[in-house]
C-alpha cells in the first residue's frame, strides 16, 4: 500500500459528515478523485460520482460518506487507524477509489467502466443517496458495496428493516388509582411484539428469525393528559409476512398510534456468479481463506439489489463490530490488503 492511499482515508476522516452533513466531503472527493484521474462530480443530492474508463463492462462501486454523529479525533496508535467512519464505511470508500485509481493506465484495454459512488444519507434511514442513484444509473454487469466485512470475506445478505413510533395518550389519573399507567400499557405493547417474535423465531436460524429492539421510550404530561412514546426497530428476514405482522402491531396498540417508516426488504445474494468467484479467487491470490457473511443490518445494498437485479455483495475493510462505537478504528493492514483484494477483482472481472 502506497502512502499516498493510507493519507487518501486520513483526510476523509479528518471531514466530519454526520448523515445530511456530507456536502463538504462530497466536494472533497469530487476533488481528489478529479486530481486522481476520474471524471468527477456532484449530483442533485451530493452524492460524489467518479467514473474511471468507458469500456463496454461496468461494474458499480457504492460507498457511503455519510456517519452516525460522534466525533473522533483521527490518529495513528501503531497499526491502527482512529476516526468515526474509519470501518463505517469511508475505509471501504476509500478502498473503492484507490483500488480503482490502481486501474488507471490499463483501464482502456481492460474493457472497463469502473464508477465510484459515495453515497449520503445511508445512516439516516433514508437512504436518499442510494435511492438517487437507482434512478439514474442503468443496471450494471456488477455491483460492490462498501461496507466493513473484513478483507477476506463478502457479505451476501442483509436483513430488512422496519421502524416504528409508538404514541399513546390518555388522561391523567392519581398513581395510586386503579387500573395501569401509560408507561405500563407502552410495556405490555412491547411486551406483545416480543412474544409474536418468538413464537414466529421458534425453530429458526438467526438469519431466518425477526429481531425487535427498543430505540427510545420516554413519557410527558401536561397536568391533564399523560403520553408515553416508544421508538422500535425490527430487523427482518427473507420473505417475512410484513403486512400480517404490520396489522398485528395495529391491533395490539390498541387506542395508541403506529407510524411506520424506514421500510427495507431483507436481501440475499447468489453465490454462484462471476463476481464472486472472482472474489473468493482474488483473496486466495492474497493468501486469505474466503469467507461470507450473512448480515442482520441493513445497507443501501437493500436499496439497489432489488432495481438493479445484478451480481451484488457487499465488501470493505474493518471489523463491523467497531460500527458506531467510541473505539471506531481500522487496522491499516487490513486496509492495504483489502485494497490489493479488490484491484485484483476489478481487473479480472
Amino acid at each position: 500500500m502506497h502512502e499516498i492511499e493510507l493519507a487518501l482515508l486520513e483526510d476523509m476522516l479528518r471531514i466530519y459528515s454526520p448523515s445530511r452533513e456530507e456536502i463538504g466531503l462530497s466536494a472533497f472527493l469530487v476533488e481528489r478523485m478529479t486530481s486522481l484521474g476520474f471524471q468527477a462530480y456532484q449530483d442533485t443530492v451530493h452524492n460524489a460520482i467518479g467514473v474511471m474508463g468507458s469500456g463496454s463492462k461496468t461494474i458499480f462501486l457504492l460507498g457511503h460518506i455519510d456517519t452516525v454523529p460522534g466525533n473522533i479525533p483521527v490518529q495513528r496508535k501503531g497499526n491502527k487507524l482512529y476516526g468515526r467512519g474509519a470501518v463505517d464505511a469511508k475505509g471501504p470508500m476509500a478502498t473503492f477509489i484507490n483500488a480503482a485509481h490502481r486501474l488507471k493506465e490499463e483501464v482502456t484495454s481492460l474493457d472497463k467502466r469502473v464508477v465510484v459512488f459515495g453515497a449520503v444519507e445511508e445512516e439516516a434511514a433514508t437512504s436518499r443517496g442510494a435511492r438517487q442513484l437507482a434512478k439514474d444509473f442503468a443496471t450494471p454487469h456488477f455491483c460492490i458495496i462498501g461496507e466493513p466485512s473484513r478483507w477476506n470475506a463478502i457479505t451476501l445478505a442483509y436483513k430488512g428493516r422496519l421502524l416504528v413510533e409508538y404514541q399513546l395518550k390518555v388522561p391523567l389519573k392519581h398513581t395510586a388509582a386503579r387500573g395501569k399507567l401509560v408507561c405500563e400499557q407502552a410495556v405490555d405493547f412491547w411486551n406483545e411484539i416480543k412474544s409474536w417474535c418468538k413464537h414466529y423465531n421458534r425453530g429458526k436460524s438467526a438469519f431466518e428469525s425477526i429481531d425487535p429492539s427498543i430505540r427510545s421510550f420516554h413519557s410527558e404530561d401536561d397536568g391533564f393528559h399523560e403520553a408515553a412514546h416508544l421508538g422500535l426497530g425490527l430487523r427482518l428476514p427473507l420473505r417475512f409476512p410484513l403486512e400480517r405482522f404490520k396489522n398485528f402491531l395495529l391491533e395490539a396498540a390498541g387506542e395508541g398510534r403506529c407510524h411506520f417508516y424506514g421500510e427495507e426488504l431483507a436481501v440475499r445474494s447468489d453465490k454462484s456468479n462471476a463476481l464472486v468467484k472472482t472474489f473468493l479467487h482474488s483473496i486466495r491470490a492474497c493468501h486469505g481463506i474466503p469467507k461470507f457473511k450473512l448480515k442482520s443490518g441493513t445497507s443501501d445494498m437493500n436499496v439497489v439489489a432489488p432495481v438493479w437485479n445484478c451480481p451484488i455483495v457487499a465488501y470493505g475493510p474493518g471489523d463491523s463490530a467497531l460500527d458506531h462505537t467510541p473505539e471506531e478504528h481500522i487496522e491499516i493492514e487490513e486496509y492495504g490488503r483489502a485494497i490489493d483484494v479488490l484491484e485484483f477483482v476489478l481487473r479480472n472481472l
